[in-house]
């Protein structure tokens, strides 16, 4: 059976927020749209599912992100997920200019959560804690050929 990756899925408590941070990294918006009714529910497995969505695009269009900001029911506010907690981890991007990113982050009041790393002589990482508590991590690959 063929299988092809589609997107991540991130319930995030304002929509407009997660989007602006996502377009402004480079993201971009392939559609929004509000879901609900019997055909939402069954696929969600919730009773009643009403939510906003938007789907944002790598700028390579290789990766999309499904954001959804519930209506109903009300979304479930839990402790932001920690880097060795099992599940959900992160939602990772190749960048150009590490510094560029973090700067970006910056302006929506997201920091690095404890710096920028360099691995080896490959990559220069860092995890920040985005919208909604999501952990995005920017990786620049250093000496790119």
């Amino acid at each position: 059976m063929p299988i092809k990756f589609e997107n991540v899925g991130i319930t995030v408590s304002d929509l407009e927020a997660a989007i602006a941070f996502f377009t402004d990294l480079g993201l971009s918006v392939l559609g929004r749209d509000t879901i609900s009714g019997e055909w939402a529910d069954t696929a969600v497995g919730l009773d009643g599912n009403h939510a906003k969505i938007a789907v944002l695009q790598t700028p390579d269009g290789r990766g999309c992100l499904e954001l959804f900001e519930y209506l109903h029911p009300d979304a479930i506010q839990t402790n932001p997920t920690q880097p060795n907690e099992i599940g959900m981890h992160r939602v990772a991007f190749s960048v150009d200019d590490i510094a560029e990113a973090v700067e970006i982050a910056a302006r929506h009041g997201f920091h690095p959560l404890r710096g920028v790393a360099t691995y080896g002589d490959v990559y220069q990482l860092t995890y920040v804690r985005g919208p909604s508590g999501i952990l995005v991590m920017f990786a620049q690959e250093l000496n790119k050929k």
